[in-house]
């Protein structure tokens, strides 16, 4: 029996070699966790036309939307690890849901193979112009001085914003009642007519109130200052080091897919992600490009899932 196995496995590999070298012998689809026409959306047609015409294969983007990317996400995690079903996740549905849900139909960990990283993008801290904070120093100072009586605003429960609150008021040590809305519409108006005093804001809410002066910006969210916000300090800078909550982009594919199609996938994002047309298309929504081998997505996969598994547990956050 055993020597039988030996040869029928014998017999298939030249069969799987010539498939691997042979690929992508068909269309690829590229699996959108989220609604049309959001930011995810945006950047993952964006790399599947780039992919398009960069390499010449055939990418067709289907959004799945639903669950907080995990229908999307589960989706690809069952499908035939052949690299014909890959899906852009990001730092909800790979890193922060695992523990805000208490069920999860799947394991970003063990049910998914990390292609490459694809971009990040910072939150910013945001006031009112009258806000009688000048800077984080002075909020902080209010914040401690009146535990539970300032107001941060998000747009749903889980996101980047609202743990970038969360993980601020451990790292301060500060009480702020952190209010959840539906979408960031709400939160901007809520915060404009002074019905809360803060909102970490993905840089395309906060754009158009920062120029038009409406708000001000305390500080963003990222380790290094935006390209985007070069003015705006980061909170790790202004005595919280070690701070960072951004919101990033990944390209994952169904685990045992087989490395050489990993890492044919791995080159062409690659070379996507140094291309200055991409680099002006994240820049212009606030964004910054990424890029890795799967191994380094890998390694920041599980550091994430850590963090943000901590911050939702220690907020006592769930999502049923």
């Amino acid at each position: 029996m055993k020597r039988r196995t030996l040869v029928l496995a014998a017999l298939a590999a030249p069969a799987v070699a010539r498939a691997q070298g042979n690929y992508p012998s068909r269309p690829i689809r590229l699996i959108i966790p989220y609604p049309p026409a959001g930011g995810t959306d945006a950047i993952s047609r964006e790399v599947g036309n780039r992919m398009t015409m960069l390499a010449g294969w055939t990418v067709v983007a289907e959004n799945r939307p639903g669950a907080g990317g995990n229908i999307g996400l589960d989706l690809v995690a069952k499908s035939d690890p052949d690299g014909y079903t890959i899906a852009m996740g990001q730092t909800s549905n790979l890193a922060i849901n695992p523990s805000l849900y208490p069920r999860m139909p799947f394991d970003p960990l063990k049910d998914l193979a990390p292609i490459t990283t694809i971009a990040q993008q910072p939150n910013l801290l945001l006031v009112r112009r009258d806000a009688p904070w000048r800077d984080l120093a002075a909020l902080v100072a209010d914040a401690k001085a009146r535990p539970d009586a300032l107001t941060c605003g998000h747009s749903g429960a889980g996101t980047t914003g609202h743990l970038s609150g969360e993980l601020f008021n451990r790292q301060a040590g500060i009480e702020v009642v952190v209010v959840p809305y539906v979408g960031a519409g709400p939160v901007m108006t809520d915060l404009l007519g002074g019905r809360i005093d803060m909102f970490f804001a993905n840089p395309l809410a906060a754009r158009g109130v920062l120029e038009s002066g409406e708000v001000r910006a305390l500080a963003v969210t990222s380790t290094a200052r935006s390209r985007s916000f070069p003015d705006v300090p980061t909170v790790a800078e202004l005595s919280f080091p070690g701070y960072e909550a951004v919101n990033w982009t990944g390209v994952v594919a169904p685990a045992r897919t087989p490395a050489p199609i990993i890492a044919r996938l791995n080159e062409v994002l690659r070379q996507i992600l140094q291309q200055p047309a991409v680099v002006s298309r994240l820049s212009a929504e606030g964004s910054e490009p990424m890029g890795s081998t799967p191994e380094e997505f890998a390694t920041f996969m599980r550091a994430e899932n850590r963090k943000w598994g901590d911050v939702v547990r220690s907020a006592r956050i769930q999502v049923n």
